[in-house]
């Protein structure tokens, strides 16, 4: 099976879902969209997602279906080989856990602090400068409960590599943009973070 997935190359949460279909092996075309243009908020578009976000993944009965964790969650169980959200009931619990902390303690707050420090969305929201400062000083504190976590796991989530890692990566290379980095005592996180990098997926 082909899949298509509306992307935004150079967006965080598009990248999520590229990384989690590259470690799934799975055929897609990609079609890349210009956020900052709009294209994603094309009439077309939004007759494929009302919310106007990207990625969406599209079937090749027409089918969309979007928001990434439901997108990951519908490839999983389409191609549950190599699992990246669990196999056991306590695998699954302990990936769904740290899946929902990186998403919401370091995704969600790194894209807040793009969106209200940049202005890079201004003509379809209103940024909020401190609330993008205070985002970014959620970013750091977040980072070093990684860093500590990761000293005593390989991944995120486990021994093995998982979503959660995915979402870590992504997050952490977008902070980049906004002047967050990993900090120089940050060993545990560092080593994983070149773990991660060199897996072919991070490419995608």
């Amino acid at each position: 099976m082909t899949y298509t997935v509306y992307d935004a190359s150079r967006a965080p949460n598009p990248r999520r879902v590229r990384m989690f279909l590259a470690e799934k092996g799975v055929d897609v075309n990609y079609v890349q969209l210009d956020i900052q243009k709009g294209e994603n908020l094309s009439p077309a578009m939004l007759a494929k997602n009302p919310m106007g976000k990207l990625p969406i993944l599209e079937l090749a009965d027409g089918t969309c279906i979007s928001e990434t964790d439901a997108i990951c969650t519908y490839i999983e169980a389409m191609h549950p080989e190599p699992p990246l959200l669990g196999t056991t009931p306590l695998e699954k619990g302990i990936v769904g856990m740290w899946q929902r902390r990186v998403d919401q303690c370091l995704m969600l707050p790194v894209t807040q602090c793009f969106q209200h420090s940049t202005g890079y969305f201004k003509d379809r929201m209103t940024p909020v400068p401190a609330f993008g400062e205070q985002a970014g000083k959620d970013v750091v504190a977040f980072l070093d409960i990684l860093d500590a976590h990761l000293g005593e796991s390989d991944f995120i989530a486990g021994d093995a590599f998982t979503v959660a890692d995915i979402i870590a990566l992504c997050a952490i290379d977008f902070a980049r943009v906004v002047k967050i980095r990993m900090a120089e005592h940050q060993e545990n996180l560092k080593r994983w973070h070149q773990v991660v990098s060199a897996r072919a997926s991070a490419s995608a």
